[in-house]
């Protein structure tokens, strides 16, 4: 086997696109989305009739020209196209720049599900994608309580990660590549995914969550490249790019899981993460300060040049 098809045997593999053509191609379980991904895939003229059926939508839902429910209907419409290309689940996210507004969060999180129901779409195929901030975290716990599957994105460290499997989020996303970016600028030398920040991160949350008996699935995101990929065989989920998976289709050779629940040992002594430690923890890392506030800017910005590509 080529080491996708090992991977596959411990690791459940999902596309990191909204490419279409690119999900029929590489054959994934589920698929992720983000507005940087519904921004490049609106600019794509493949894809321009769903902007007009985005249009349509609202307009039956009587709210024709309002460029928020636009923006919502395009991405449950992405959604549904690529839900009929996987046999697994799709992330949609919440806009960004609700992150810091909980009850916000949870009402365009209930509208998402909504649209998604009035397109005959089996709810249950869907993960709403919510940062990881306190606020956040808060509005995945309300929805996991109703019944709305959670995907926590934007994770960068343990206090994270943590409160969000606490909070009950269905998956947590901590992201690979740009702990290992940051790193790489401040100045530290990477020569080997064993050193590499992000892969050491992705599998210390893992373990711990093994060892506490959490149930939240743990999904690498953000891959630079296959090495990184490979360091994290048997992680629950490793969400990657067509490029990065069709790459490792044409690697051989024995690949070696690296994580595996069966030889993790039980931790019972353990504590909650409440608000304070939380913060403190955030405020104590400036990595995660840096990336968790750098990636609520970049969706919001991707957010708005895709609502201006709407108008």
């Amino acid at each position: 086997m080529n080491k996708r098809e090992q991977l596959a045997q411990w690791t459940s593999l999902v596309a990191d696109t909204g490419d279409l053509d690119m999900i029929s191609a590489v054959a994934p379980e589920d698929a992720t989305t983000n507005p940087s991904l519904l921004l490049a895939a609106a600019r794509d003229d493949r894809y321009r009739d769903l902007l007009d059926q985005a249009s349509e939508l609202a307009a039956a839902l009587g709210h024709a020209g309002e460029i928020d429910w636009l923006t919502d209907t395009s991405a449950c419409l992405a959604g549904q196209a690529i839900l009929e290309r996987v046999p697994g689940l799709v992330s949609t996210e919440v806009d960004a720049r609700l992150s810091f507004d909980t009850r916000a969060t949870v009402e365009k999180a209930r509208r998402l599900i909504s649209i998604y129901r009035e397109l005959d779409v089996d709810p249950s195929r869907i993960l709403i994608k919510i940062a990881g901030t306190w606020e956040g975290i808060r509005a995945a716990q309300i929805l996991e309580e109703e019944g709305t599957r959670c995907n926590v994105t934007l994770v960068f460290n343990q206090a994270q990660a943590l409160a969000a499997a606490e909070a009950g989020a269905t998956l947590i996303s901590p992201f690979v590549g740009r702990i290992y970016d940051w790193h790489l600028k401040n100045g530290m030398q990477i020569n080997h995914p064993d050193e590499d920040p992000g892969v050491l991160s992705v599998r210390e949350i893992f373990n711990t969550f093994k060892a506490r008996g959490l149930d939240t699935i743990v999904m690498g995101a953000s891959f630079r490249n296959a090495d990184q990929i490979e360091a994290l065989a048997g992680c629950d989920k490793l969400t990657i790019s067509p490029a990065l998976l069709e790459e490792l289709a044409g690697r051989d050779g024995s690949l070696t899981r690296i994580l595996d629940p069966e030889l993790v040992a039980p931790d019972n002594n353990w504590h909650p993460v409440n608000e304070a430690l939380f913060r403190w923890q955030m405020n104590d890392d400036p990595m995660a300060c840096d990336l968790l506030a750098d990636g609520i800017r970049r969706f919001a910005k991707d957010q708005l040049a895709l609502e201006a590509l709407l108008k």
